[in-house]
Formats: structure tokens, C-alpha cells, sequence
């Protein structure tokens, strides 16, 4: 659309010009006492949808309104491209966010909400513009209305027009869905996943939903402290992550402390809590000594008998059955008293009958396994901020 590929009006100057990849440069941001962000150096490419998702408090938030210019760092740098916009205002750079509150105005049609930046900025075909910015999320039919007569889908798309009018080099979105149902939030994450693909402009997405960043995002970073703990595709994060904050935020997982006792070919061997488990090498960032072993819970499978061969197995007790449609989820505690969750997805005609109290044995595959170093700590915190952040809880079975 030419909203899109025209080229910038010819008042557009300075830090509004910049273009290329969005670069920080070992920021931090201090508030007193308190770092909000820590030494954070990260490169944003051009054209992608990017994710920062963490728990509230991790830095997300503040590291997205320097990046608007709503906050300047303590030190550090910023640029788009080869252009520093460090110190620059939020109006000189080609940033445009959209917040959680749709903050359009009331008292104008939609068509005229859109339209409002390229007019202020002198732009003879704003109302042009603002039409084309509405096709493109799929709302001429409703430019006439005022936003009180629309749903807060529809606003959500208004307001995502509204800052791509302004053909930002960078669009920035503060949990942008927070306000939506869950019907609306999964129809607007494909939505603004289209938008992105469409337009391929660079969007960097904020949120404390695993789903959502998972969903549309190419790459994530997962934020903890005001530092990055891992960065990457989402299928990678999701199988391998690199710490326990990562294995516990991002989804759940069934982890345990132990220690690497040998190795046997390319797996480790691994102690935990009186049960023997392996990992393969490739799958765990350490290689000897104290280890947190981790397998997702959709990985494993429940039984009644004892698998055949044994290796990667253990006894346990049902403690809880809960039917969620697509799966049932299984409670159970181990010997060692460790807490482990199971999904099973519901293949089977017949009814599940496993019932709480129940003895059954649990088996992996070794190649579904992942080690990380042992933080208790930040085990704990991962597995807290994504019970928080999410309807399912993770387990810690440490």
C-alpha cells in the first residue's frame, strides 16, 4: 500500500529519517536506587516482529519507552540504523507506540482519529492516508462511527492504524491485547501477525503473556532482572532454554536438582533424588557436577506398569486429574516427594481412569530432556512470575 512505500514528506528531517535495524548499545536505566534495566545490548532487525516478554518488574516496559524516547537512558546508546537518537524527543524519531488504553479521541469519527497525525503534520492527502491505514486492518466499513460504537477489538485496530499512518520505521506495542478477551486477544494476535507480514515494518511487542509472544513473535527475548536470560526463535526457547527462569516462565516444566555422575556415549548421566536419568550433551549447558535437570510435561507419558528397558523412569502417585478438552493434565508426586505434571492429550474413546492416589510409573524419551545450572532461585521466580502471568501453573520439582 502506499501508505507504506511512499517515500517520507519532504519536512521530515533529522532522526525521523533514520531506518535499518534498531540497535541498544549496553543500556541501562536507573530510578534511584533501583535498575530498572541493566547493561541490556540487543539488535532488533529491520522487518521483523520482535517480543519482549517477561514478569512485571523485569525491565520490558522501560526498556520499550526508551526505545520511544519517553525515557533516556542512564548510559548507554540507542540507533536505528547508523543514527544515534539517544537524547532525542519521542516526536523526532520514527517510533510510534500503541498502549494497552486505545486513547482515541471521542469525539471524532474514526476516520478522522487515523487521519489526525498526517494533518497535523501539514499532509495534503491525510484523509488518503487514513483510509488506506483502515483497509488495511480491516475497518473503512466503520470510518464514519465514533470509537464509544465500536467493540474493544475494533478500537484496538483503529489504534493500530492510527500509529501506522505515521509510517513509523518501528512500531512499538505495550501489551497491546491486555484489555481483550481471550476470544478477541487470539484474534488479534493473528490479526497484527498479518498486519506485521503485510506492511513489514519492525514491531517490537511487550508482554508478560507466553502465548501471545509465542504466537506472533519471529524471535524472543526473555527479560528477568532487567537483564536478557535467553534470546531466540520461540520453538527453541520452548524446547531448549538455557536457565531454569527461562524453563519455568516459558510454559511449564518438571525440573529437579542433581549431579552429573558420568556419561554414556552422548548423553550425561545424571542423580536425582535416587533416580537415574540422562540427558543428552547437546541439550544441557552443563557437563559436570550440580545440574537442574528439566523435561516439559507434554514429553512425558503415564502409565500403570513399568516400562520395558527402565532408564528414564519413575514411580510416582496420582494426586490430581483435571480435564481440560483437548487434554488431561496429571498431578503426581514422586518418592523423592517432587511435585511432576503430565498432559496427555485426549486420543483415546474411552474415558480416562486414572483417579487420585492411583500408583503409576512415568517414562520420557532421554532426547526430550534439557540441563541447566542449578538457581533456586531463579527456578523459583520463573515458575511464581509465569503462575502469575498465565492460567497454568508451572511445576518446580526440585
Amino acid at each position: 500500500m502506499s501508505v507504506f512505500s511512499s517515500a517520507r514528506g519532504k519536512g521530515s528531517r533529522g532522526f525521523r529519517q533514520a531506518q535499518g535495524d534498531l540497535h541498544l548499545d549496553a543500556v541501562t536505566k536507573v530510578f534511584g536506587d533501583f535498575t530498572a534495566v541493566d547493561d541490556l545490548t540487543l539488535d532488533v532487525p529491520r522487518g521483523s516482529f520482535f517480543a519482549l516478554l517477561g514478569p512485571s518488574g523485569c525491565g520490558k516496559t522501560t526498556t520499550l519507552r526508551m526505545v520511544a524516547g519517553l525515557e533516556q537512558p542512564t548510559s548507554g546508546r540507542l540507533l536505528i540504523g547508523d543514527t544515534d537518537l539517544t537524547g532525542s524527543r519521542p516526536y523526532e524519531r520514527p517510533v510510534n507506540t500503541v498502549f494497552q488504553s486505545y486513547a482515541l479521541f471521542p469525539h471524532l469519527t474514526i476516520r478522522d482519529n487515523v487521519s489526525f497525525g498526517p494533518k497535523r503534520r501539514g499532509e495534503q492527502d491525510a484523509v488518503r492516508l487514513a483510509d488506506e491505514a483502515l483497509e488495511l486492518v480491516q475497518m473503512t466499513h466503520l470510518a464514519a462511527r465514533k470509537p464509544s460504537q465500536l467493540s474493544g477489538g475494533q478500537q484496538q485496530r483503529v489504534a493500530v492504524a492510527r500509529a501506522l499512518v505515521n509510517r513509523p520505521e518501528v512500531l512499538l506495542l505495550d501489551e497491546p491485547l491486555g484489555a481483550l478477551d481471550l476470544k478477541l486477544r487470539r484474534q488479534m494476535q493473528v490479526e497484527l501477525k498479518r498486519i506485521q507480514t503485510e506492511v513489514g515494518l519492525t514491531f517490537i511487542h511487550v508482554t508478560h503473556d507466553q502465548e501471545e509472544a509465542m504466537t506472533m513473535a519471529d524471535t524472543v527475548a526473555v527479560m528477568n532482572l532487567g537483564h536478557i536470560e535467553q534470546l531466540g526463535h520461540p520453538e527453541v526457547l520452548y524446547d531448549l532454554p538455557k536457565t531454569s527462569f527461562v524453563a519455568n516462565f516459558l510454559g511449564q516444566s518438571n525440573l529437579g536438582n542433581g549431579v552429573v555422575t558420568g556419561t554414556e556415549g552422548t548423553n550425561l548421566v545424571v542423580e536425582v533424588a535416587g533416580t537415574t536419568v540422562r540427558i543428552p550433551k547437546a541439550r544441557s549447558s552443563v557437563s559436570e557436577g550440580p545440574i537442574t535437570f528439566g523435561v516439559r510435561p507434554e514429553k512425558v507419558r503415564i502409565t500403570e506398569t513399568q516400562p520395558v528397558g527402565g532408564g528414564n523412569d519413575v514411580k510416582a502417585t496420582v494426586v490430581d486429574v483435571s480435564f481440560s478438552g483437548v487434554a488431561t493434565q496429571f498431578l503426581v508426586t514422586t518418592p523423592s516427594g517432587a511435585t511432576w505434571a503430565v498432559y496427555e492429550q485426549n486420543l483415546d474413546i474411552e474415558r480416562n481412569h486414572l483417579r487420585p492416589g492411583d500408583a503409576v510409573w512415568l517414562e520420557w524419551n532421554s532426547g526430550h530432556a534439557f540441563g541447566v545450572p542449578v538457581d533456586d532461585a531463579a527456578a523459583a521466580a520463573g515458575a511464581d512470575a509465569a503462575d502469575a502471568a498465565s492460567p497454568t501453573a508451572s511445576v518446580d520439582a526440585s
